[in-house]
C-alpha cells in the first residue's frame, strides 16, 4: 500500500483550558506542580469555577504532535474520539484547520468531550488536571487498517494505556503497522503514567511492539527505577532500537544500541508556557524521521519546534514550523 501519510497519531482528543495561576493556588487545590492528574467531571467543574480567566485551545498530547508534523509540511492524520458537543466541535474544527486528516465520527451519546485544565505558574511550568470524558471511548473499532497501513509512522501516546479498550486499539494499530512494514512510535507521556504501567511499557519496547520511544528525563528514570540518569540511558540502549530522551534546557539525546548523539536545545528569550514542549519535540523528530533525515538533524527540528511552543501560551505552534526550519537552514 502506498504511503498517504508521514505520521498518523492515535491519542486522547482533548480541549485545553489554560489559565495563569500562582503556586499557592496549586497548593490550595491539592495539585502536584508539573504533573498530570486524571479527574472526574465534578472535580473538573470545581477547578474551572476556581480558575482565573482562561482560554480554550484544542490539545491532547498526540494531537499536538500531529499538528506539529503538519506545520512542518508533513502529511498527517489523527485518530481520537469526541462527543458531538460544543468542545467536540472546537476540536474537530481546529485539527482539520491545521491540515490534519481527522475522520473519526463524534459520539452522539455518553460523556462529554475531554478537557484538560492547565494552570501555568509564573516560571512557565504547567500543571494539568484532565477529565478524559469521550476520549476514553476510543476503541479498536476506530482504528482502521486502511489508515494505519498508509502511514509511514504510527505514533501513540502513553496516556492511552489507561482504559482497556484504548490498549486494544493501541495493540491493533501496532500489528497493522508492522504487517505493512511501518514504524511504531510511543511517547511515555508522563512519569506518573510510567509509574502505573512501567512493566508493560518496558515489555512493549523489549518485544519490539514499539520501534521508536520518546521519553523525558524523569520518565526515563521512572521506567528503569533509578535516580541516576546515566544508568537509565545505559539500560535504554540495551532495550530500544531507537529512542529520543529530552532534557529541557540540556537538549536531547538520540539513543541506539550503537551510539548516543547529543543535541543542544535552541535558546529561548523567555519561557512562557512549557505545555506541549515534548509533544512538539516529537513532531520535529518524526517529521525528519519520516523523510529519512539523519537522527541528529531530526532532533534539531524537534528542539526548534519545542523552543517555538514554549515561547508563547498554548501547546500548538503559532508560526509555521516549516518556515522557521528553513530560516535555520534545517530544511530545504
Amino acid at each position: 500500500m502506498s504511503e498517504r501519510y508521514d505520521v498518523i497519531g492515535i491519542g486522547n482528543a482533548i480541549v485545553d483550558v489554560l489559565a495563569r495561576a500562582e503556586d499557592d493556588f496549586l497548593v490550595k487545590h491539592g495539585m502536584a506542580k508539573g504533573g498530570m492528574a486524571l479527574i472526574d467531571e465534578t472535580r473538573a467543574e470545581a477547578i474551572y469555577a476556581a480558575m482565573g480567566p482562561a482560554i480554550e485551545i484544542s490539545g491532547g498530547s498526540a494531537a499536538n504532535t500531529i499538528v506539529g508534523v503538519a506545520s512542518f509540511g508533513g502529511r498527517a492524520a489523527f485518530v481520537g474520539t469526541v462527543k458531538d458537543d460544543t468542545l467536540g466541535g472546537v476540536f474537530m474544527h481546529d485539527i482539520r484547520a491545521a491540515n490534519v486528516s481527522f475522520s473519526t465520527p463524534p459520539f452522539q451519546n455518553g460523556p462529554s468531550t475531554a478537557r484538560s485544565y492547565i494552570l501555568v505558574t509564573p516560571d512557565g511550568e504547567r500543571t494539568m488536571n484532565t477529565y478524559l470524558g469521550a476520549a476514553q471511548l476510543l476503541s479498536a473499532t476506530e482504528v482502521t487498517e486502511a489508515e494505519i497501513a498508509a502511514a509511514k509512522v504510527t505514533y501513540l501516546e502513553g496516556y492511552l494505556w489507561d482504559p482497556q479498550n484504548a490498549k486494544d486499539a493501541f495493540v491493533k494499530a501496532a500489528r497493522i503497522a508492522h504487517r505493512a512494514k511501518r514504524t511504531v512510535a510511543l511517547t511515555l507521556s508522563d512519569a506518573f503514567c510510567v509509574d502505573r504501567y512501567r512493566d508493560e511499557f518496558r515489555a512493549l519496547v523489549e518485544n519490539g511492539t514499539v520501534d521508536l520511544l520518546f521519553a523525558n528525563e524523569s520518565e526515563l528514570k521512572s521506567l528503569y527505577q533509578t535516580a541516576d540518569f546515566d544508568s537509565a540511558v545505559a539500560a535504554l540502549r540495551k532495550d530500544a532500537r531507537l529512542a529520543v530522551v529530552t532534557r529541557s534546557e540540556k537538549g536531547a539525546l538520540v539513543v541506539t544500541p550503537e551510539k548516543i548523539e547529543a543535541v543542544d536545545a535552541f535558546p529561548v528569550e523567555e519561557v512562557v508556557d512549557t505545555t506541549g514542549a515534548g509533544d512538539l519535540f516529537a513532531a520535529g523528530f518524526l517529521h525528519g524521521f519520516a523523510r529519512s533525515l539523519p537522527h541528529a538533524t531530526s532532533a534539531r527540528l524537534g528542539a526548534l519546534a519545542a523552543a517555538e511552543v514554549i515561547s508563547h501560551l498554548g501547546a500548538r505552534p503559532e508560526r509555521k514550523l516549516v518556515e522557521l526550519a528553513r530560516e535555520k537552514k534545517l530544511l530545504p
